[in-house]
């Protein structure tokens, strides 16, 4: 229960941040990326204030020596850049530069029923559908190479 009760805590905590920050609005994202018109660098400050909490939230978090509701930390182990991770990060931006939407922003808002959410909502959805069949079908033509 005290899992439960942490994890809704968290992201009404995300979800809060992203609404009072103006983030769940593309078109505030959209204007970032408008750098001839009506630029707004809110999200500049917006990032910048997420990458200190979580350098100082990791410092803190991992000096313990467990999390609090499981056995031990479950960190990457790979510090590999990939193909995979620069793909995807880079499919990831364009989607974000191109629509002002991205999954963390997107949660907070997608109750409203709103066409543009829902229509961004089926295409992430289908984009992770499609990167998985890629990825399975690469994988599996590379297990009959080998």
């Amino acid at each position: 229960m005290g899992r439960l009760i942490a994890t809704y805590l968290v992201g009404l905590v995300f979800g809060g941040g992203i609404i009072l920050s103006g983030m769940s609005n593309p078109a505030k994202v959209l204007n970032f990326f408008d750098f001839a018109g009506t630029w707004d660098p809110s999200l500049l400050f917006v990032m910048g204030t997420a990458l200190v909490v979580t350098f100082v939230g990791y410092r803190l978090v991992l000096a313990r020596p467990a999390p609090l509701f499981e056995a031990r930390f479950s960190l990457p182990s790979s510090r590999v850049i990939d193909r995979r991770l620069v793909l995807g990060s880079a499919t990831f931006g364009i989607g974000w530069g191109l629509s002002g939407f991205c999954p963390g922003g997107l949660l907070p808002v997608i109750s409203t029923l709103d066409a543009n959410v829902l229509w961004f909502t089926g295409a992430m959805a289908l984009g992770i559908v499609l990167a998985r069949g890629t990825i399975r079908l690469l994988d599996t033509g590379r297990a009959r190479t080998a």
